[in-house]
């Protein structure tokens, strides 16, 4: 039909474009934290979102302090002493953090005050920092390299569980994660005597985002190193994500209560300074290192580049890379660079997950769901990690080395392997 003088056709509302991959993931952790987190860096507009860090809080070491918060109320950056605004869970104002005292922004002053500080001091990143917010290692800082995609019941595990069943037997390894699907072990033969905190996420329906993480990375564990003893911490509470002091509290804790060989983590985050994630570095450098044979295996972050991702930068942590399905080749997500101490197969990795209903947050799949029986699909240095945590558990069993010394002599064979073009590689010995 014609539009004639008395009727106009409808004019449709121009459509917004669908989110990309790195909106929706941001998304997510902004539905989780709300107004607890702030965007990086500060022209993230034009660059893209790199890393997320607590809101309008400047930690600042005690002995600046005083200097800093005079500097910061002449220029009007400083918040109310006892403003009831800020978010729960922020810390208070001036309290004392591992040497450094928290310092309250007016809303939305975090780079200004940074920038006024630095016009002060050159080298003013010694002395203040600002609270990371760490996330399961993935794509633009943020997420896994995908989604988990359901398969088929039957469909064994991959890598395979090695051959060698007394393989980790005597080695504890804690997984600092999102806790454990508590009726894995009973679902999975190679889970059995698995043990740890209930994951929460697993308990929601639809799953929530990351629901099964911590379990997936049980699984490929206890698949390289069937007789370790395993055990998952929740380290993360809300969609794979935890602010950095809550994270080191939760290393600290596994350090001294769990008494584990190694620390398997695969979470992260890129960062606006060169001195990366202060406190979580902090950890490694002071107190990590005082426990001679632990160590503390985290993945080199998905972002598909060559910045430094963190604590993976770390020197005192052996940093994982992943490998594409052919286990030869870097695969295509995943970070890369001289910090990057080893690549292990981490894409289309097969192993345990939940059972439930999963709605998919981003493209392609966003908005659909799948339906899982307790196998998964899934791709990721955070997947890459625990392969490699598996690896210097079965070395420990068969040498007697301690964790720091295992991934030393395991780290000089995987140099003598490395393939051109990648770097050191190291894969199961089933591979």
């Amino acid at each position: 039909m014609q539009p004639n003088g008395n009727h106009e056709e409808p004019v449709s509302e121009p459509q917004s474009p669908a989110p990309t991959r790195q909106e929706a993931q941001v998304q997510i952790i902004l539905d989780a934290f709300g107004d607890s987190v702030e965007l990086g860096p500060e022209n993230w507009r034009e660059v893209g979102v790199e890393y997320l860090f607590r809101k309008d809080v400047l930690l600042v070491r005690s002995g600046f302090a005083a200097i800093a918060r005079r500097l910061l109320r002449e220029g009007d950056l400083l918040r109310g002493d006892e403003d009831p605004h800020m978010p729960e869970g922020t810390p208070r104002q001036d309290a004392d953090i591992r040497g450094y005292r928290a310092v309250h922004l007016r809303p939305g002053a975090t780079f200004a005050a940074r920038t006024l500080l630095r016009d002060y001091a050159a080298d003013i990143d010694e002395h203040i920092a600002v609270e990371m917010l760490i996330h399961t290692s993935g794509d633009v800082g943020i997420c896994p390299a995908d989604e988990p995609r359901p398969v088929s019941n039957g469909t064994p595990p991959n890598p395979a569980p090695n051959t060698d069943r007394a393989a980790g037997s005597g080695v504890r390894v804690v997984i600092l994660d999102t806790g454990l699907d508590p009726a894995a072990p009973d679902r999975h033969w190679w889970l059995h005597g698995v043990t740890g905190d209930p994951d929460p996420l697993v308990q929601q329906t639809p799953l929530a985002p990351y629901a099964g993480h911590g379990t997936f990375i049980a699984g490929i564990v206890r698949c390289v190193a069937p007789r370790a003893e395993v055990i998952v911490r929740k380290a993360f509470e809300k969609v794979g994500a935890q602010f950095e002091l809550q994270l080191v509290n939760a290393l600290d804790r596994a350090l001294f209560e769990d008494q584990p060989d190694v620390i398997s983590m695969s979470a992260g985050t890129l960062a606006g300074s060169a001195h990366g994630a202060r406190f979580l570095r902090e950890f490694c450098e002071e107190r990590l290192r005082r426990h001679k044979g632990v160590v503390l295996v985290v993945a080199a972050g998905n972002d598909g580049q060559r910045r430094h991702f963190w604590p993976a930068a770390s020197p005192e942590t052996v940093s994982v890379g992943a490998l594409g399905v052919d286990w030869r080749s870097r695969a295509d997500f995943s970070n890369f660079g001289t910090w990057v101490d080893v690549y292990a197969p981490g894409k289309d990795l097969i192993n345990a997950f939940v059972v439930g209903e999963y709605k998919y947050q981003e493209p392609p799949l966003a908005g659909t769901s799948r339906q899982f029986d307790g196998m998964a699909r899934w791709s990721g240095t955070s997947f890459s990690t625990p392969l490699v945590a598996g690896l210097i558990a079965a070395r420990m069993s068969r040498t007697g080395e301690s964790g720091r010394d295992a991934a030393a002599a395991l780290l000089g064979q995987a140099r003598e392997a490395a393939v051109p073009g990648v770097g050191a590689i190291l894969v199961p010995p089933n591979g």
